[in-house]
């Protein structure tokens, strides 16, 4: 588990095992969803127990870097050293490209810094993810109000951040293959100066698990799409903000437009 966060990049190894329903040649959708589905039960039971810990998630993130590595997924990790040599707490500021980076980013993160999510109001009421959602202790956002949602984060995230608790963001709140600069708003900025701690980019290219049109959590799966993440250095907040926060989106933009050249 630790040897993913020991060094500062980690890539898929040549010699990874395919899993059994692959290697019968079942469709990779169903092999995929069929270690998928079997990890959010196993999740929502133990949580639902009160038992799922900080253990447990970084277990079930393992394991489903397992499911996309044995289904010929290749991940490519980089920047750990980002968040190992940043002491304290941080906003982590990354775009939302699919569900498979909130699977993964646990077993990236919480062995180096205990962390939570700022997620929406549906997703802890959903009956498959929100115990497990709720377990974590997230802040939760309606966004029916976007001032009062503002204020909820701003005051539950620095008592988050200022006990030691890390804190993910999205700032583009919804799935989405690009990143748009209209959309990417400032809120990690603004909750990381608060606070008094810094920020760290995360730039994401998880489409090897796609948005489905039907059931958006169970869309196309693979097509021969690697699985890109990267910590950038970590910034302090300085005056309003606004250097930072466009250095974060340059740093996402940048990364996606390199990454979908390979």
């Amino acid at each position: 588990m630790n040897q993913l966060s020991q060094s500062n990049e980690y890539h898929t190894p040549a010699d990874t095992k395919q899993c059994l329903l692959k290697r019968l040649h079942l469709p990779l959708r169903i092999s995929f969803y069929h270690q998928i589905v079997h990890i959010i039960l196993s999740g929502r039971r133990t949580a639902q127990q009160g038992k799922y810990d900080s253990a447990f998630w970084i277990e079930q993130s393992m394991n489903t870097l397992t499911a996309v590595e044995s289904n010929g997924g290749q991940v490519h990790f980089f920047g750990f050293d980002h968040v190992r040599n940043t002491p304290g707490p941080v906003v982590f500021i990354g775009n939302h490209m699919s569900s498979l980076e909130t699977f993964l980013l646990p077993c990236l993160i919480e062995p180096i810094k205990n962390h939570t999510f700022i997620v929406k109001e549906s997703l802890v009421n959903n009956p498959t993810f929100g115990p497990i959602m709720r377990s974590r202790n997230p802040i939760v956002v309606s966004r029916k109000n976007a001032k009062e949602d503002l204020k909820l984060v701003l005051q539950e995230g620095t008592k988050k951040l200022q006990a030691g608790q890390s804190l993910i963001i999205f700032p583009q709140s919804t799935r989405s293959l690009t990143i748009n600069r209209e959309m990417f708003n400032s809120l990690g900025v603004k909750v990381a100066k608060k606070a008094g701690v810094p920020v760290i980019p995360i730039a994401l290219k998880t489409d090897f698990w796609g948005t489905g049109k039907l059931i958006r959590d169970f869309g196309p799966v693979g097509k021969s799409k690697d699985i890109y993440l990267e910590f950038g250095e970590s910034m302090n907040i300085q005056s309003n903000g606004k250097k930072e926060h466009e250095k974060i989106f340059n740093f996402i933009a940048e990364r996606l437009e390199k990454w979908s050249k390979v």
